[in-house]
């Protein structure tokens, strides 16, 4: 039987089907009673899961994370789809394919990293230069960006979805960069270039989107500039030292990307340059799940779902 993918679950329907399993969690209700809260996931989203009058047993059975076969029900819980469920068992892994759970981009990587590559190479300052060839030059580290998540949840959260995203906005500030002159443009290039590098070591995607342990602990902008630096010091091993104003407003632009503390950045953008790539940066991320939401979110009518990371239902009604 056909696998029934998250997008085409509507409410109401009886679920008797493989998914991915993310997150479980043992609860108590405030009467005592154990329950399970997880997440239910496929390639094209993933929905919360509920397992009442639940215990330690079938808990403590559950892959964290792995397939599983569900039974149970799906239904609205304050106008979210969630999924309520009678029984779960483990599923071996070798008995699922593995293209039905984890999402990928539509977009040709091989393309899109021959592009990135293109616009990278327009960089003239000689130590920005030099800094992004040696990533370039990294065989294993570029294997990595061209196939991992760029999140786990928000946005481009699919393999490649990383290049995908890196190539975006590197083309948005290609786009915008001749409208700014006294914007050091290599600067914006390098930066943008680098400024998500350390999630290919903060998340795991073998077999599920997850973090690994040095990503949750660390973090991806530490992450990235820990690299930056590391190629720096292997620049400076063969007499190609990198200024210390260089290093340090490249690192600015690394840890402040995300704009605000709230958001992870331990400093607020301070230059032209951290300006242009945080907003340039969110206005990508921004757009892909907006259209993500418009295309492929569940909701009713016109309607998508409230989606808590825009803070709103998106209208999705076009024009004629």
């Amino acid at each position: 039987m056909a696998h029934k993918f998250i997008n085409e679950i509507e409410p109401g329907q009886t679920i008797d089907d493989v998914y991915m399993v993310r997150d479980p969690i043992l609860r108590s209700t405030t009467r005592g009673d154990l329950y399970i809260a997880m997440y239910i996931t496929d390639r094209t989203g993933q929905l919360n899961g509920r397992m009442w009058q639940a215990t330690e047993a079938v808990y403590n059975a559950i892959p964290k994370p792995g397939f599983v076969q569900i039974q149970g029900r799906s239904e609205l819980y304050q106008n979210n789809l969630q999924i309520i469920i009678n029984h779960v068992a483990p599923v071996d892994p070798d008995k699922v394919s593995l293209a039905d759970f984890l999402a990928q981009t539509d977009k040709d990587t091989a393309k899109m990293f021959e592009e990135t590559k293109k616009i990278v190479a327009r960089i003239k300052h000689p130590q920005l230069k030099a800094l992004a060839d040696e990533f370039l030059a990294d065989a294993d580290l570029m294997e990595k960006f061209r196939t991992a998540p760029a999140a786990m949840k928000l946005h481009h959260n699919y393999l490649g979805g990383l290049l995908e995203h890196t190539l975006s906005v590197l083309q948005i500030a290609e786009a915008v960069l001749p409208l700014y002159p006294n914007v050091q443009a290599d600067l914006v290039r390098t930066g943008v270039f680098l400024h998500d590098m350390g999630k290919t070591e903060e998340l795991s995607y073998d077999m599920a989107f997850s973090y690994t342990d040095s990503g949750q602990l660390i973090g991806h902008i530490a992450k990235t500039l820990l690299m930056v630096h590391k190629k720096a010091d292997a620049l400076a091993a063969k007499g190609k030292k990198i200024d210390d104003a260089v290093m340090d407003v490249l690192g600015h632009i690394i840890i402040s990307h995300h704009g605000q503390y709230e958001f992870g950045s331990p400093k607020l953008p301070a230059t032209a340059e951290a300006f242009m790539v945080n907003y340039i940066d969110d206005l990508d991320a921004k757009m892909n799940q907006v259209s993500d939401a418009v295309e492929n979110g569940p909701g009713s009518g016109n309607w998508t779902e409230w989606k808590n990371a825009l803070q709103t239902r998106l209208y999705r009604k076009r024009i004629e």
